[in-house]
């Protein structure tokens, strides 16, 4: 079982309702708990500024799916929920990031882990820091409380 990180995001429909039926789905993946979940925070939209504000969570997971297929069901649960990529960084119903799977570095196809750029974005570092403060970055060697 490993230790896994992820964020939750939405700033279409109902945001509270996408995100807590996005942690109903992942705790019900196999091998999979949901072991703690920040408060939520609301946020602007940083890359694309012409769209509504998002509702921004991460969770804490243990789960014995490797990376790969952890992050596959991600984004079977994200287009289940309706979610449509049209433009990068645009409005969405749902997003889901896998930010650290225990200390692994991978860089392969569509998996990259930590996620490369969690440690830029306060709208991640606040909640993350919330629930999993002394988690050490294990590329950059630090602690999560200490990345913002």
């Amino acid at each position: 079982m490993e230790d896994v990180y992820i964020a939750l995001g939405a700033n279409l429909g109902d945001r509270r309702a996408a995100i807590e039926e996005a942690l109903v789905r992942i705790g019900e993946l196999p091998e999979t708990t949901v072991v703690a979940v920040s408060g939520l925070y609301e946020t602007k939209a940083c890359f694309v500024e012409d769209q509504p504000d998002f509702l921004n969570a991460c969770a804490h997971l243990r789960t014995g799916l490797a990376a790969g297929p952890l992050l596959q069901a991600m984004l079977d649960i994200e287009s289940s929920m309706g979610r449509i990529r049209t433009e990068d960084k645009g409005p969405r119903v749902i997003d889901l990031d896998l930010l650290f799977y225990g200390q692994a570095v991978i860089d392969a196809d569509g998996l990259t882990v930590p996620h490369p750029d969690l440690h830029n974005r306060s709208f991640v570092l606040h909640p993350l820091a919330e629930i999993a403060g002394e988690v050490i970055h294990p590329v950059l060697g630090r602690a999560v409380k200490d990345l913002g």
